[in-house]
């Protein structure tokens, strides 16, 4: 699927969440529902996940420049940071709330919730049924998309819960329910935030990607006959579906046009079994004694 397409199914997407999560936070205040504005905080999340997807989109299709040679793929893990730090005040505001709101609960209007949560619940699916094809059908973006494919399904799962428990309270009129609910959102909330606060400082700090060993990765350079060792191998992320290595590769001495063989051999290596898709390859025909010692090199 072209990256166009995916660009206009994911702003219809968003723009239907978009207009859910304004409808879920109008009916919350109107119907007093702590759990239906949680509910619309989970969306929030949805709403920072699509864009943060168009962005990856978009910025991955722009050149890069003499400045910025890689180009503004960091901008993405940025945003990312600061989205994760917002979502964790959200969700610690929507704790407290809870907490006072419990101990004495308002009358909550149960039918608005219910219609304004099915609407939201039906939103959802419509934004699962747009994404499942650019989920199934891209190679370059698959990770930060089938990122956003689970956001909103764990969405959905919140807009279930939240109508079963307006449900229960239109039964009971047990209204500390709309507290409990909408604190056990905000817990959802608190593990999505660590989590993004995680893993963007990981990349900030060029960790290794996820699902990617450093052992694994020598063990399969190695592999290829020409290569007779590896060292002072470095993988890292530029953002969130792009990887980047650096190492130096040992190999017998031999004429730049058979380098070039090795070299295209080790490229579709890395591409191939770890989505490595930036590296820069070092090669060295003697072994160096320690690091920051001279070697003899073939470029």
């Amino acid at each position: 699927m072209e990256s166009a397409t995916i660009r206009k199914r994911l702003r219809i997407a968003l723009t239907l969440i978009f207009f859910v999560l304004c409808v879920e936070v109008a009916g919350g205040i109107i119907a007093h529902s702590l759990a239906l504005l949680s509910d619309a905080a989970h969306m929030l999340t949805d709403v920072f996940a699509l864009s943060l997807s168009l962005m990856a989109l978009t910025i991955a299709a722009q050149p890069s420049t003499r400045t910025k040679t890689f180009g503004y793929h960091r901008l993405e893990i940025l945003a990312a940071l600061a989205n994760g730090v917002l979502l964790l005040l959200m969700a610690l505001g929507i704790l407290w709330a809870a907490y006072r709101r419990f101990t004495d609960p308002l009358e909550v209007d149960s039918l608005i919730v219910i219609a304004v949560a099915t609407v939201g619940l039906a939103t959802n699916l419509g934004v699962l049924y747009f994404l499942k094809d650019p989920v199934h059908n891209t190679h370059n973006h698959d990770l930060n998309l089938k990122a956003v494919f689970y956001h909103v399904i764990g969405d959905s799962l919140a807009s279930v819960a939240v109508i079963l428990g307006a449900v229960a309270m239109w039964w009971t009129q047990w209204y500390a329910l709309d507290s409990i609910i909408a604190a056990l959102v905000a817990l959802v909330l608190i593990w999505g935030a660590q989590a993004i606060i995680r893993d963007a400082f990981h990349i900030l700090l060029e960790g290794v990607p996820k699902g990617i060993s450093i052992q694994e990765v020598e063990k399969e350079l190695t592999s290829i006959p020409a290569v007779k060792g590896i060292h002072e191998l470095h993988v890292w992320c530029i953002c969130s579906n792009i990887y980047a290595l650096s190492a130096h590769a040992l190999v017998n001495d031999q004429k730049v046009n058979q380098m070039e063989t090795i070299l295209e051999e080790i490229e579709t290596l890395l591409k191939n079994k770890f989505n490595i898709t930036h590296s820069t390859v070092q090669f060295e025909s003697n072994p160096c004694p320690a690091a920051g010692v001279a070697c003899d090199i073939q470029h």
